[in-house]
């Protein structure tokens, strides 16, 4: 094993989620009809070739809006809220950890994608 490659995100609408995405920074790799009517969304940070997350609906353990996990790294957490938020984005303040920086947002499902500088 070598990396992790792609990160399940479950959504309600796919494309409602792809625009709250690429509001974050992301951009489409693939979006293509999948098996069972379905669409295959699959997104990635600029310049990064892993790992990249995919927008699901078919995974019934799954439940939109269960991910509180995923961190993203930034250069600008201050910047990225306030970019947020001018797209209409309820980006929490930072909030100084000895980790560093931290700002929470939430998909339009409620997933919980920490912002980390």
């Amino acid at each position: 094993m070598r990396s992790i490659e792609i990160i399940s995100i479950p959504v309600t609408d796919q494309q409602r989620a792809k625009q709250f995405y690429i509001d974050l920074g992301f951009e489409v790799i693939v979006e293509a009809p999948f098996e069972g009517g379905a669409q295959w969304i699959q997104m990635g940070l600029p310049g990064a070739k892993v790992p990249s997350i995919t927008l699901v609906t078919w995974f019934k353990d799954m439940p939109p809006g269960c991910i509180d996990g995923l961190v993203i790294k930034t250069d600008d957490v201050a910047r990225d809220v306030a970019a947020l938020r001018a797209k209409g984005h309820d980006a929490e303040d930072a909030k100084e950890t000895p980790w560093g920086l931290f700002a929470a947002v939430k998909d339009p499902d409620g997933n919980r994608i920490s912002l980390h500088q």
